[in-house]
């Protein structure tokens, strides 16, 4: 899990962090409460982790719950691949 999340935080850092400010965000911050990632920007994430870990993410699964901070990304991941 900790590779999902170095990862998604790797192209997060580089996607969308202009700058330092916002880059120190913790493993559970949410992306939307502080503004890291937008609606837009979620979809390019979404992209991402298609890609990246060979997954599929339906619409029903694009909510807070699954897609909002490092730890739900990786967990989500997780089950995916499991």
């Amino acid at each position: 899990m900790s590779d999902v999340k170095s990862q998604v935080r790797q192209f997060i850092l580089d996607n969308f962090i202009m700058g330092s400010e916002g880059a120190d965000f913790g493993d559970g911050a949410s992306f939307m409460e502080h503004h890291i990632i937008d609606s837009t920007g979620f979809l390019e994430l979404i992209t991402f982790l298609e890609t990246t870990f060979g997954i599929e993410v339906g619409d029903e699964e694009m909510v807070p719950e699954n897609l909002d901070s490092l730890d739900a990304l990786a967990a989500y991941v997780a089950r995916k691949q499991g």
